[in-house]
């Protein structure tokens, strides 16, 4: 594991300075008004104007000189407007996730390898951070709820488990939204999807087609729902729901909803199978859904089932394996469904399972497209490889779509699509 060098830390003998700055500027956002966490800049300029006085002051000899001004002014910013000591890691363009193992042992995830950073922190700073994060995005832990869920203002997901259930420490993952792709197109630029997979993928969102986003963590499914999203023509009506705000993809008639706790007093909780059956009465002409995960999965595959076009992802290691999880966890609704109602909803209602796989230099790829053409062998889903990854690359495969009325509705001949693709492989 690779060692990373410190944020730019404020010298011993500067550190009274930084303190009486740091106090001054929190005393400024308070009078002013502003909002830190959603107002940097304010903050940032107020910053430059304390630390261009202070050394104004210095040339008379009343007050110590700062060596880099610069510096001190984002140290500043990051005490008062950023997550202190993480705060250089949040704006590293090439972390993509951060997590605290203790307060001496924090890590960064880096084009999918994790290295452990030199960055050392104390009981109380963590304490602190923690604290600071949740006060921006209105959620909380505490004894009685030990672990939380919450997205930072930058985008970023926060997810925090207490000491005590966390033994020793209070573990800390951050998931920074790191933007890469919010079009099909640019997965390809990246290099994790075919141009003829990603037109084949185009057109299934076009005509309507139900689709599953599976893989395992961090592999990027989130990023490809926001691409099939973006794929969605504009005269139709999006709803989504999701623990967190994660989707993201730009869209003139789309509501968002995400899940919320419960409050002190233990009600006010609204789970994410609420959301699913409170977008039904919201007209939909799409329903997306950021990672199905419980009995959630039952109300959205009704949904599908009732005609109401979707997405969704889910944690699997294969496609085969998406839709195997995809019986099981209907189940956990109640002990009044069983597998015999929802393995056949499962294979009637998705239509696309897209899988994408980790590989070992850290580069995120989809590795197959598969169709389920809704029929049944005994209690096993019949499915048809689109794309399979052969020879180190996702190659058109002999399957065909279900639903090929839909794409003539929207004058899309998929199956000449899909013979370009075959020409195009050799």
């Amino acid at each position: 594991m690779a060692l990373l060098q410190p944020p730019v830390a404020v010298t011993p003998a500067s550190e009274e300075v930084v303190a009486r700055l740091d106090e001054e500027l929190r005393a400024a956002v308070r009078r002013d008004g502003i909002d830190p966490q959603r107002e940097v800049e304010a903050v940032r300029r107020r910053a430059a104007a304390l630390v261009r006085e202070h050394d104004e002051r210095s040339l008379t000899g009343v007050v110590a000189p700062v060596g880099d001004a610069d510096a001190l002014v984002a140290e500043l910013v990051a005490r008062v407007a950023g997550f202190g000591p993480l705060q250089p890691l949040l704006e590293d363009p090439t972390v993509e996730e951060i997590w605290i193992n203790g307060a001496d042992r924090v890590f960064v995830a880096r084009q999918g390898r994790h290295e452990l950073t030199n960055l050392v922190l104390s009981e109380a700073q963590v304490a602190d951070l923690v604290e600071r994060m949740l006060a921006s995005t209105g959620r909380r832990i505490d004894l009685s709820r030990p672990f939380v869920d919450a997205m930072l203002p930058a985008g970023h997901r926060l997810h925090v488990v207490l000491q005590g259930i966390a033994r020793g420490f209070a573990a800390v993952n951050i998931r920074k939204f790191v933007v890469r792709a919010s079009l099909l197109d640019d997965l390809v630029q990246l290099g994790a999807l075919t141009p003829a997979a990603a037109r084949f993928l185009d057109a299934a969102v076009r005509a309507g087609l139900n689709l599953l986003v599976s893989g395992g963590t961090q592999v990027g499914k989130t990023t490809l729902l926001n691409c099939l999203a973006a794929a969605i023509p504009g005269g139709e009506r999006v709803i989504s729901a999701e623990e967190v705000f994660e989707i993201r993809f730009p869209h003139p008639d789309w509501v968002a909803m995400q899940t919320r706790q419960e409050g002190l007093e233990g009600t006010g909780e609204v789970r994410l199978r609420d959301l699913v059956k409170e977008s039904l009465r919201m007209r939909p002409s799409r329903l997306i859904v950021g990672e199905v995960r419980a009995e959630e999965c039952l109300d959205l595959l009704l949904a599908l089932n009732a005609g109401i076009p979707g997405m969704c992802t889910l944690h699997a290691n294969s496609a085969r394996e998406a839709l195997a999880k995809a019986c099981v966890l209907p189940l956990l609704a109640g002990e009044n469904i069983s597998a015999r109602f929802v393995v056949p909803t499962v294979a009637a209602s998705v239509d696309l399972v897209v899988h994408l796989a980790l590989d070992p230099y850290g580069v995120r790829r989809v590795t197959e497209i598969v169709a389920v053409p809704g029929r049944l062998e005994g209690e096993v889903i019949e499915t048809e490889a689109l794309f399979a990854w052969r020879g180190g690359a996702l190659r058109r495969a002999t399957g065909l779509p279900p639903r090929l009325d839909r794409f003539e509705r929207v004058g899309i001949d998929v199956v000449g699509l899909l013979h370009d693709a075959e020409r195009e492989a050799g």
